[in-house]
């Protein structure tokens, strides 16, 4: 019936050929021109310089820019970062912030809903990769209802106001004028115009199609993202899809120190430089119980296929009501939490607030002995 549903909104969805023109050109040139010029005139170092930093500031741009700092306002940034991530996210020819933003957040409000979500996975890889560009779909219209917020930014509005110019200007003054002070005009503006532009376009797309299709769900399967460290190398860290998708409003995709984030990276050296503050962080213990609460799923569908010769069922059981116990105390002190913010008296509220500092530590400890002690059983019945 969806099928259906989907073949006739497609027979009555028009084109959109300037965007189809746009992404098709630009990828053929990339697959036979670009490859040709290189192997009869050859690409100098100047070129791929300038096609290595482009294509990282515009993949910051989009990350640190456009997703983090715009869409889910994870920090807060000085202006002369916003102007630079406005101009580098604008180079990668996405849309403008205000845009982009407003269809992201339907994303996250909406996701996996064929209907309402943009891109949503559930109508294909191609359709959530590239296919919703290429038609006027419904669920593609722009809600400006979402992005008030940004319309008021004065970075955001300006961009959206000049984002052609913008577009124009980085994407074919800038690399023809770099090629004339170079000496290779046409090389510089294949590979660093571009070249640069279509591996953006296709690093950023893959998150909404591969990073929904390929991975794992370590903190929640009620949608369709994951998490992948191979994808999460080459998009900048947004690969950590699942985790993001649970926790939007943190500043980090990756939150191991190891994680391969290259935009929390960005993020934390521009807060050491005084260009940002007020970065967003999942409370920890919510982490650890989204990440329990999976593990705890799995671990049930595990001791269901073994069986119950040794009784683990029941052991399974008390570590379950424990979690739960461990949650409803958390649930308590939030409450709590809440109550002391009405205190009026400010040295009751700084002990009541260091006692409170401390449940939480020994919650947090106790999630994460019961993470332990559940990766033990599951051993010892496997």
């Amino acid at each position: 019936m969806s099928q259906v549903i989907q073949r006739e909104e497609k027979e009555h969805a028009p084109n959109n050929w300037a965007v189809t023109a746009v992404l098709g050109l630009t990828f053929l040139t990339a697959i036979t021109v670009v490859p040709w010029y290189g192997f009869t005139h050859g690409y100098s170092a100047w070129d791929w310089t300038f096609f290595g930093i482009f294509l990282v500031l515009n993949g910051i741009g989009i990350g640190s820019g456009y997703h983090r700092l715009w869409s889910h306002r994870t920090y807060d940034a000085h202006p002369a970062l916003k102007w630079l991530l406005a101009v580098m996210g604008g180079m990668s020819l996405q849309n403008s912030i205000i845009v982009w933003s407003a269809r992201h957040r339907i994303h996250h409000r909406d996701v996996d809903d064929n209907d309402k979500d943009p891109y949503s996975i559930g109508r294909g890889f191609w359709f959530a990769h590239i296919g919703w560009m290429l038609r006027n779909y419904k669920s593609g219209e722009v809600d400006y209802s979402v992005v008030r917020d940004l319309q008021k930014d004065p970075v955001a509005a300006w961009q959206h106001r000049w984002y052609w110019t913008l577009v124009w200007t980085t994407n074919a003054a800038v690399p023809v004028f770099l090629g004339w002070l170079t000496g290779d005009i046409i090389g510089m503006f294949l590979l660093a115009g571009v070249a640069r532009l279509v591996v953006n376009h296709h690093v950023t797309f893959f998150i909404n199609s591969l990073a929904h299709m390929w991975g794992k769900q370590p903190y929640s399967d009620e949608n369709t993202a994951r998490d992948q460290h191979f994808l999460a190398l080459i998009t900048y860290g947004e690969g950590y899809h699942n985790y993001h998708h649970q926790f939007q409003t943190d500043y980090r995709c990756g939150i191991r120190w190891w994680h391969l984030d290259i935009n929390k990276w960005f993020i934390s050296t521009c807060a050491l430089l005084g260009l940002v503050r007020n970065r967003k962080r999942a409370p920890q213990f919510k982490v650890l119980r989204a990440r329990l609460h999976m593990e705890f799923k799995a671990a049930r569908k595990k001791l269901e296929q073994a069986g119950d010769s040794a009784g683990w069922k029941e052991q399974f059981e008390r570590e379950y009501a424990q979690f739960i116990a461990t949650i409803k105390q958390w649930q308590q002190l939030q409450m709590e939490r809440v109550q002391q913010g009405k205190q009026k008296l400010a040295e009751r509220f700084e002990i009541e607030t260091a006692l409170l500092a401390t449940h939480y530590r020994e919650l947090e400890f106790s999630l994460k002995m019961q993470r332990k002690r559940l990766a033990l059983l599951l051993a010892q019945v496997m």
